[in-house]
Order: structure tokens, then sequence, then C-alpha cells
């Protein structure tokens, strides 16, 4: 009997190109730690996982300070980008930046953590109910105990994908009135 062989695992950069043609909707992952300091970082890796009960999953790198507060405070909030928001998307990507020096936010007791409340359409806040590890990841699965929606505005996402930002244009409407990025404009 012949034996079947393992296939050989695809390498880092050969994923990272696939997973680069996959557009994601860009969010920022905030808590705050015990000193109620704010913590956040910019995450495509958001999956919904289950509406009973209103579970979402966000992967967040291993040894990141955010992801050390989520977890000692075991709440956050996933701020949902609009696509006016590509600078602070690269804010909370840099590091060593006083990032919420720079940009409006509120955080209450009762949130997950801190409101991008500018630049967030919509806000989920999320208490932590399991969290596992994945390499150099750790996946948060968060039950969604409240959702805030800005106030008279609609949802108009930025995405990352093809290693750039993309606005959305809304359904059955004119793709160019979501404000097209340069990226678009260049491929027009």
């Amino acid at each position: 009997m012949r034996q079947a062989t393992a296939p050989a695992a695809v390498s880092p950069s050969r994923f990272r190109a696939l997973m680069a043609s996959f557009p994601a909707g860009v969010t920022v992952v905030t808590t705050a730690g015990a000193d109620g300091r704010p913590h956040g970082m910019t995450c495509t890796a958001v999956s919904s996982v289950s509406d009973e009960p209103a579970t979402l999953l966000v992967c967040l790198k291993q040894g990141s300070g955010t992801l050390a507060s989520l977890c000692e405070a075991a709440r956050f909030a996933v701020n949902l980008l609009g696509s006016d928001a590509r600078p602070v998307a690269e804010l909370f990507a840099a590091r060593g930046t006083d990032r919420f020096a720079r940009v409006p936010w509120t955080f209450e007791p009762g949130f997950g953590g801190p409101h991008l409340t500018r630049h967030a359409h919509t806000v989920a806040d999320c208490r932590v109910t399991r969290t596992v590890d994945v390499g150099e990841h750790a996946v948060v699965f968060g039950e969604v105990f409240a959702v805030t929606a800005r106030a008279g505005t609609a949802p108009d996402p930025l995405l990352y994908g093809l290693r750039g930002y993309w606005a959305l244009g809304r359904p059955g409407g004119d793709p160019g009135a979501a404000g097209t990025t340069n990226q678009q404009r260049a491929r027009s």
C-alpha cells in the first residue's frame, strides 16, 4: 500500500499574496488597560461567528500592547472605519505613536473600548469569551453586547485589498460617488 505524503506548507510570502487579493473591511480594535490608558490597532482580520449569541472574532498579533490590555480587561471595541479614515487606519497600524492624541475618541465605563467618534461609522462593544493562539496571532472571540452607529451617517466602509485602500460605492449607485482612492483612479 502506498503511503500518502503530506503536501508542503505554502510559503509566508505566497500566503500573504493570496490574502492581499481578498479585500476586507478596515477596523481599529480598541481597549483600555487597568490604568484606563487606551490601546488600539488597525485590524482587517475580523469576522462574524454567530448571531445567537452575537459573536465576532478578531485576530491580533501576539506581543502587542493592545492584545495584552484586551486580555486583561476582557473587553474591546471594534471600530468600523469609514471611507475617509485612511489616515486613521495608517496611524493605528504604525508603531510607537501616541495614536489617541491625534484622533477624537470617547470612552465610558460601559463601553468595550474607546470609540473613534469621527472616523468609525459603527462600533461593536464586545466582551471576550475565548482566545485561541494560532501562530504569531491570537484569535479573540467577543460576544457583542452593544452596537453604536454614528448619528446621521450611513455605513460607507473603508476597505483594504490588493495592497491598497478602497472606498465602496453604494449598491445600485455610482461607484465613483463614494470618494474613490488614488489607487482606484489610477486603475480607471
